[in-house]
């Protein structure tokens, strides 16, 4: 019989059989949600469905995107992947102040959106630049670590606030600028955004390897090939969870002080 060569081995496919068999993972959660009445067994067998459905539709339009080769249909699709998290990372807020959505859209497009261009343009060199299979999967792990970061950071900002009103108001009443009274809570609320990434670069390849390189030495990738893309992957979600904090934080604590710089109520 004869030899292949690993990396040349055919890639194993998966059948319907066996995605049913893999449900026997998520039913292993649920039982033991249910056994510890933790309230998350619904959950999951919700999110259980949706991700079958939802990256089911995915995959289909993803076929339609790639066979239709136009760049307004990638650069709408980033866009809807665009307000999708926006809306997601503003549902995760216990409290929902108007222009939250607002500011986390513009927070996500700036992070995201720089983080893409200079990742496609300076590293990857894409070409055409709307390449949707370059653009759509990095746009999508961008976006899904600048919406975690942002939902971390504005959370962890209204709780700071909070917490610190009495502080927040003596440093106003001894003339302090909204700036400085906020600056610890907006410290604060970084630092919380920023550590699941920070713990993500300083144990990747030795306590966890990565989707995207998994998926790619599975698929018969070099797996020195697959590890520069994580790295460069790696490196790109250090800069799009950085800006999408920094941009969620700055502008959702303006909303926190009244044109006269004072503390807003917290039913105002």
């Amino acid at each position: 019989m004869q030899n292949l060569d690993i990396l040349e081995q055919p890639l194993l496919d998966l059948t319907l059989i066996d995605l049913t068999v893999a449900v026997g993972l998520v039913l292993i959660a649920i039982g033991v949600s249910h056994w510890h009445r933790t309230g998350l067994a619904r959950s999951f067998a919700v999110g259980a469905l949706r991700t079958v459905l939802q990256l089911t539709i995915v995959g289909y339009l993803l076929v339609y995107i790639f066979a239709i080769d136009r760049w307004y249909l990638v650069v709408g699709a980033l866009f809807l992947m665009l307000a999708i998290a926006s809306k997601s990372a503003v549902d995760r807020q216990d409290s929902k102040p108007a222009g939250l959505f607002g500011i986390t859209g513009a927070a996500l497009l700036l992070g995201s959106g720089l983080t893409l261009i200079y990742v496609s343009v300076m590293v990857v060199h894409v070409d055409p630049w709307y390449n949707p299979r370059y653009l759509i999967p990095l746009f999508g792990m961008i976006l899904g670590n600048g919406m975690n970061a942002a939902a971390l950071a504005a959370d962890r900002l209204a709780g700071e606030m909070e917490t610190r009103s009495a502080e927040i108001e003596a440093y106003l009443a001894l003339g302090a600028s909204s700036v400085r009274a906020a600056r610890e809570p907006v410290r604060l609320a970084l630092r919380a955004s920023m550590i699941p990434t920070v713990n993500s670069l300083m144990v990747v390849g030795i306590v966890s390897l990565p989707g995207m390189m998994t998926g790619q030495i599975i698929a018969g990738a070099d797996p020195l090939i697959a590890i520069r893309y994580q790295i460069v992957v790696m490196f790109m979600l250090a800069s799009a969870v950085a800006l999408s904090a920094v941009v969620v934080v700055l502008g959702y604590r303006r909303t926190f002080f009244t044109a006269a710089e004072q503390l807003r109520p917290k039913d105002g």
